[in-house]
């Protein structure tokens, strides 16, 4: 099995084989959570535009995202995990778009079969790689917007190289904890809590949290996101 690391949009764009595509803070992580929360549904779409057109066809979809991590105007969460309320998304389809993690989807179009990554299912992403076998893997690190280099990012794509390879991670209690002043010092500014709350970190590095996969699909309709497990 050939393991390639990739970076950014352009990452994407080279991604082949079976492709992860990396967002921790927050695009999947939040991702995770809504399907734990219950929601029916989630499709990823790469412009607001998108997503008001769903929300023409279906008053009654939920629309998620951001742009610079701000919550979208119009829409009814922001990309953050911590203030979604549960019963608001539960049994619900769940538009989503952000400024990194859901135009890396939409940019893989080399891919074989995209699934998407972050720390809260790391495990999961690592083991079902394992089942499938497939020849080559791409783990594309998103980023911040797509366009610089994020170490949360860049550290859940080692941790899953080493879950594949059977390695054990010495320091990733360490460098997960170390995010904190290393890729996550946004979310602890008292100034910008209403943007990126602290809760959010919390909820984003908290690894191994879920032991499902969320694989991209295509229909008639767009992209879509379906949970696997187990495998």
């Amino acid at each position: 099995m050939k393991i390639e690391i990739y970076h950014l949009i352009e990452g994407a764009r080279k991604a082949e084989g079976l492709t992860v595509i990396i967002d921790v803070f927050r695009a999947f992580s939040l991702e995770c959570y809504l399907c734990a929360m219950g929601a029916s549904q989630i499709r990823p779409v790469g412009t607001i535009k998108e997503a008001f057109a769903w929300r023409e066809r279906d008053k009654d979809c939920i629309l998620i995202g951001e742009r610079h991590g701000r919550m979208c105007e119009g829409f009814d969460f922001g990309n953050s995990p911590s203030t979604v309320i549960p019963e608001k998304v539960r049994d619900k389809r769940i538009i989503h778009t952000t400024s990194a993690g859901t135009k890396g989807v939409i940019n893989a179009t080399g891919a074989e079969e995209i699934i998407t990554g972050s720390l809260v299912n790391a495990r999961a992403v690592a083991e079902y790689i394992k089942y499938k076998k497939p020849e080559k893997v791409s783990l594309v690190c998103m980023g911040k917007e797509g366009a610089e280099r994020a170490k949360e990012d860049e550290l859940c794509a080692e941790y899953i190289k080493s879950l594949i390879e059977d390695r054990k991670m010495a320091d990733l209690d360490e460098r997960v904890k170390s995010l904190r002043f290393k890729g996550g010092e946004h979310f602890f500014d008292p100034d910008n809590q209403e943007v990126f709350p602290e809760a959010d970190f919390y909820k984003c590095i908290e690894y191994d949290k879920f032991d499902f996969v969320l694989k991209i699909r295509k229909d008639d309709q767009g992209f879509i996101v379906k949970k696997i497990s187990p495998f």
